[in-house]
């Protein structure tokens, strides 16, 4: 659901929040604030009008951008608009080791039915292909993969045929329920990768360290700090797995960045510390333009690693 989906509960209110939507997309961000704060004085407890007031006052170039944000988050301390992220990105806090697991959930949930359209056809995105053809390259056949961050399924049908048992894991339910329409999947099943083990959902009884292929295409920059990820990558990896995966790349020595689109770009030696770490050697590498974001490109790198022996 949008945020613009969220209604107010108050009907005038909403009409009002309609109307600053219009001149918002109309070029006209100023007199949008105006009537938020309208709407507002009518509702003052409605996080989703905090956070669109906050926008619409950062693009007009207002004061107070920050001040609406940090009212979304005192309203709705879960943060599923991502406000905390927009605080960060206007150095009015911190930047957080990763997104609120509910704004990740509902951006997705929302992106699920043009997910597809909107990333492959017009947004030119190549990482499951690109992946796909670094996984035939090593000439192995795997006994079971497990998809992380499986979205739409985009992967899946890319790596079916090197594959036994093909499991997708999604924070989305959404997302889950276009994989299933694929019918490439054994299973698929909920998870959050910011999570410990035990609480993730990746584990069921004594399964870990079962997979012996683990994916994760453009799922790790909606992750800041990657410990916990690369943890759970780890217990589920059985002893001769492989990693195959993807960062957008930050092109600098911080471990990560938080880029103006809200996701976070990841540093190489970063992210070869952490396979390290975590018993996995990079066998290959491949830097490349992963998709398109407001007519840039998006640069990346893609991994390939193994279990250390």
């Amino acid at each position: 659901m949008s945020t613009h989906a969220l209604s107010s509960g108050d009907l005038t209110a909403d009409r009002r929040a309609d109307y600053a939507r219009m001149l918002g997309e109309g070029g006209d961000p100023g007199a949008a604030a105006e009537l938020m704060e309208q709407a507002l004085e009518l509702v003052p407890g409605w996080a989703a009008g905090w956070f669109r007031l906050g926008e619409y006052r950062q693009k007009a170039g207002l004061a107070g951008a920050a001040e609406a944000y940090r009212k979304a988050v005192e309203l709705d301390p879960q943060d599923i608009f991502g406000a905390g992220l927009k605080l960060a990105l206007l150095g009015e806090a911190e930047i957080p080791s990763h997104p609120s697991s509910r704004y990740v959930e509902r951006l997705f949930d929302d992106y699920a039915d043009r997910f597809e359209t909107a990333l492959v056809e017009r947004l030119d995105y190549v990482v499951p292909q690109a992946l796909a053809a670094m996984i035939a390259a090593t000439d192995r056949k795997f006994r079971l993969a497990v998809d992380l961050g499986c979205g739409t399924g985009l992967l899946g049908p890319e790596i079916r045929e090197h594959v036994g048992r093909l499991e997708g894991f999604d924070l989305s339910r959404n997302m889950l329920t276009k994989a299933a329409e694929k019918q490439v999947y054994d299973h698929l099943a909920q998870a959050d990768l910011s999570l410990s083990p035990e609480a993730s959902g990746l584990f069921e009884g004594e399964a870990m360290h079962r997979a012996d292929l683990i994916t994760a295409a453009d799922v790790l920059m909606y992750l800041g700090d990657l410990e916990t990820a690369f943890a759970l990558i780890s217990a589920l990896a059985a002893p001769d797995a492989m990693l195959a995966f993807s960062v957008e790349d930050s092109g600098e020595p911080e471990a990560f960045v938080l880029r103006d689109s809200m996701r976070y770009a990841h540093g190489e030696a970063y992210v070869a510390a952490l396979c390290s770490t975590n018993g996995f050697d990079i066998v290959a590498t491949q830097k490349t333009i992963i998709r398109k974001d407001g007519g840039n490109s998006i640069h990346g790198i893609l991994f390939i690693a193994a279990r250390a022996a």
